[in-house]
């Protein structure tokens, strides 16, 4: 019977070793989107704590203040966690093959953890334990340094089109100014440059976001920016520009929106947050009313831009590619904590997301 519980216990610590480093290798290594459940229930108790502490900051500046320190404190608490799973895991396997008591057996399992020395067994198979796990520790510390330049990496080409955005299109960003300064300074026709640029932007977004997913939640060097909003307005700038615009039809608008419905839908399919994959218009309604549309696009006219003689089919044709990024976009603003933005974190109330994001995959179609 002692036999059979030594054994079971090994099988359990190397059970426990194993699972810890696919959680280390779908973080730092692999090249690809891949989902690792120890991280999310990780984020996710992290982020019920900092929600909690942000019931007592009184303004939007104070809240994004404290969500600044959340992705740095959940990514830096996933190396003390797995290397305490990884103590865990080799004093178990000590355990099982007999090395001491469970005491012995944890001291030694940090010992060799942290390469101090204090601790030591003989037998070839023990000390090659001991070796495999100071190799384990000094790998993963190696790991993090390595990854932590790749992420902010990301992290600062996509703020830089972000804090562009801000000198075409306002702060917060919105397609009413984006537009207009066109007009007024570049000349629409000049919209092409922007739309390819931003297709580009979308796809580097969806790429590092999916197998960086802690950059989801870094927060912009500003309180009044997002990645999110800023999304937002260039989607709905290109969105009015081939449905009300009387302007040539740029195909590199439509690439543009769907650069960036396929980069939100795959960002929020990382985290398995149910939203609509094929939605159409009217069977779909959007967040953003016939009225809101009607009111920007008489500002729009007022303004001298040249549009559309039928409202009706603008309208109709600016739902219909809405309506591919409007859940998505709600989602994640909801998800990042967006600054008030028109026409997408500004409607964030009527989309609710948990803070601990589900494990289990579901999907609306």
């Amino acid at each position: 019977m002692e036999m059979l519980l030594h054994t079971l216990g090994f099988i359990l610590g190397a059970g426990i070793v194993v699972l810890t480093l696919f959680s280390a290798v779908s973080t730092f290594v692999l090249p690809r989107s891949a989902r690792s459940h120890l991280n999310r229930l990780l984020f996710g108790m992290l982020r019920y704590i900092f929600e909690f502490i942000m019931k007592f900051a009184k303004t939007y500046e104070r809240k994004d203040a404290i969500m600044a320190y959340y992705a740095p404190i959940a990514l830096m608490l996933l190396l003390p966690t797995w290397y305490i799973l990884i103590a865990i895991g080799y004093s178990f396997m000590y355990w099982g093959l007999g090395a001491g008591d469970f005491l012995f057996d944890h001291r030694l399992s940090g010992s060799s953890l942290f390469t101090l020395g204090f601790s030591s067994v003989e037998g070839p198979l023990m000390t090659t334990l001991v070796f495999s796990e100071a190799m384990l520790g000094l790998i993963l510390v190696a790991l993090l340094i390595a990854y932590l330049p790749t992420m902010y990496s990301a992290f600062s080409r996509r703020e830089q089109a972000v804090n562009m955005l801000e000198v075409r299109a306002g702060s917060p960003p919105n397609p009413y100014d984006m537009l207009t300064r066109y007009h007024r300074i570049h000349g629409l026709d000049k919209l092409a440059e922007l739309w390819k640029t931003w297709e580009l932007w979308f796809a580097d977004v969806e790429e590092s976001h999916t197998t960086l997913p802690a950059i989801v939640f870094f927060r912009s060097p500003r309180a009044v920016n997002s990645w999110v909003t800023s999304a937002g307005a260039v989607l709905d700038s290109a969105a009015i520009a081939l449905s009300a615009l009387d302007i040539p039809y740029e195909m590199s608008a439509a690439l543009c929106i769907r650069a960036g419905f396929l980069c939100m839908h795959r960002v929020t399919d990382y985290f398995d947050i149910p939203h609509a994959h094929h939605p159409t218009y009217p069977e779909t309604p959007i967040s953003v009313s016939r009225e809101e549309f009607d009111e920007l696009i008489k500002k729009l006219e007022e303004a001298g831009l040249p549009l559309k003689p039928d409202r009706n089919q603008a309208w109709k044709d600016f739902a219909g590619w809405r309506v591919n990024y409007d859940s998505t976009l709600l989602i994640l603003c909801s998800l990042v904590m967006a600054p008030k933005t028109p026409w997408s974190s500004d409607r964030v109330p009527k989309v609710k997301v948990p803070p601990l994001l589900v494990l289990k995959k579901k999907h609306m179609d």
